[in-house]
């Protein structure tokens, strides 16, 4: 079996892991400080497509944890990058924020509502019917179909809004079609991240997260380490009741820290 200290990329969820909502829990400074100290890496990995990695890295400052845009990856930094590789400067019909547009704009996509080569689905929080009925007419006309990420619902503060599976749905009812899909669960935005670290092998990297069914998974369908922290949203027992199997499972990012600090000074 692996062991924890020997992981140098730490591919983290956010929310329920690293914080919850505007307040860090418990021994992530230590965590990420360590990190640093010891020559290890993060990066922060979110499947929410309407706001661009600069808006986290503002959120995680705010709350005390110094990073920079390299530390964040998106669900839509993945779809681009996944684009990229299958056309540079394509043809996109884009469903998403004002954000996303910019970013999709900057990596040297053109937008357009005129004979698109990919349409793309993200959290679009400003959508419109008539952007709905388009996408349906590309689809149906068999124009290639993604989506950032799965995710049924969006936690908010009085409780959830639609996020982009719930979209996935209603497009299937009236397309019959499923997008190929980026975040989490699925392995495409790992392959994304370890883009970010072409010098480590994939056995350096660690997926850390609350959620059984989105972080866990992840690691699995990647074929790397995953942890399991317990100060979120997921138990011990969603193990079983999901069939997934985590690599090590923590009450904490705070007793990383220390099982860390344990095997570097026995090292």
């Amino acid at each position: 079996m692996q062991e924890l200290g020997e992981i140098r990329v730490f591919l983290l969820d956010m929310d329920g892991t690293i914080n919850l909502g505007g307040t860090l829990l418990p021994g992530a400074r230590d965590f990420l400080d360590y990190l640093k100290v010891s020559g290890r890496e993060f990066l922060f990995l979110t499947n929410n497509s309407s706001k661009d990695s600069q808006h986290y890295v503002e959120k995680m400052c705010g709350l005390g944890i110094e990073c920079q845009t390299e530390n964040v990856l998106t669900s839509g930094d993945a779809t681009i990058t996944y684009l990229a590789e299958k056309k540079k400067q394509a043809r996109v019909f884009l469903l998403g924020t004002p954000e996303l547009e910019r970013d999709f704009i900057q990596a040297g996509f053109t937008l357009t509502d005129q004979s698109p080569e990919f349409v793309v689905l993200g959290f679009d929080m400003t959508l419109t019917y008539e952007k709905l009925v388009k996408a349906c007419d590309f689809i149906r006309d068999g124009v290639p179909y993604i989506a950032t990420h799965p995710d049924l619902n969006c936690p908010v503060e009085n409780g959830y809004i639609p996020d982009v599976g719930a979209m996935i749905e209603l497009i299937r009812a009236s397309t019959g079609e499923l997008p190929q899909i980026i975040g989490k669960p699925n392995r495409t935005i790992i392959d994304s991240a370890f883009s970010r670290f072409p010098g480590y092998e994939r056995q350096a990297f660690a997926m850390v997260g609350d959620r059984v069914y989105t972080d866990i998974k992840t690691g699995v369908n990647a074929g790397i380490c995953s942890i399991l922290v317990l100060s979120g949203e997921s138990t011990t027992e969603d193990l079983d009741r999901c069939g997934v199997k985590a690599s090590f499972v923590f009450n904490g990012v705070g007793d990383i820290c220390r099982s860390l600090k344990e095997y570097d000074t026995q090292s």
